[in-house]
């Protein structure tokens, strides 16, 4: 289900906009901010798990010049799917579950082209964590060619803990990273997977890379030390899709 990009301000018509199950990306709280509707404010957005953060007044100004009473809330671009829908669905359709989880990926143009990657090797599933990484804005499905709005999309609060959740489910959990003793296709993934990638800068986090059933390395020949996030996605995407078709 799509929606027009859009932000709410004002304490008490975020507060029902949360009430209303309306699905917000992230909240900006003026620094300093208080009050009894901020109390209450803040108690829902801990008890919904919405990503929040503290900004000065002025990031709010410039954002819209109305009263916006030190809150505004970004509401989602798309509606998420809860990943432990997403797996048994997955299962029970009668498919071998192909995923794709991104650890820290923070740049919203390079999430769109990895959704797109993923769409277009027939992947049944992104999970994104709620903290650290892009979130999915209308900036993030243009850059997807649409493909967001088709593929399912699962945010996280705790991205080793989803991991975990799909590995106990029956799937194999293939992280990429250069320090895999072996190059991807020495590594078979044709069966149940879910290929975690990291960012381009600091690879996969310790908490995720400790809970991968195998490492894949995709091996560089040239001078540059890396590809970029959404390339590197393809190949080990395609070379599972590969595998696949090998072993049907």
């Amino acid at each position: 289900m799509t929606k027009k990009e859009e932000f709410i301000y004002g304490i008490h018509p975020v507060i029902e906009a949360i009430r209303s199950g309306k699905e917000i990306d992230k909240i900006l709280f003026r620094a300093g901010l208080k009050g009894e509707t901020v109390r209450v404010l803040q108690a829902l957005v801990r008890e919904n798990s919405i990503p929040f953060q503290y900004v000065p007044a002025e990031k709010l100004n410039r954002l819209t010049p109305k009263n916006h009473q030190g809150v505004i809330a970004f509401v989602a671009a798309i509606t998420y799917t809860r990943l432990e829908d997403l797996v048994p669905f997955i299962f029970e359709a009668g498919k071998s579950p192909l995923l794709l989880v991104l650890d820290g990926v923070t740049d919203v143009r390079n999430l769109g082209a990895v959704a797109r990657t993923a769409e277009c090797a027939g992947a049944d599933g992104l999970v994104i964590p709620a903290y650290g990484s892009a979130q999915v804005s209308e900036d993030a499905v243009r850059a997807s060619a649409g493909a967001l709005l088709r593929l399912p999309v699962c945010k996280v609060q705790n991205l080793a803990t989803a991991v975990n959740y799909i590995r106990q489910s029956g799937i194999r959990v293939a992280g990429a990273t250069e320090k895999a003793a072996g190059i991807y296709t020495e590594a078979e993934i044709s069966g149940p997977l879910a290929i975690v990638m990291g960012s381009e800068e600091k690879g996969l986090s310790p908490d995720v890379l400790k809970l991968c059933d195998v490492l894949l390395r995709i091996p560089m020949l040239g001078e540059i030390a890396s590809l970029n996030v959404s390339v590197a996605s393809g190949v080990l995407l395609f070379e599972a899709v590969r595998q696949r078709r090998m072993n049907a």
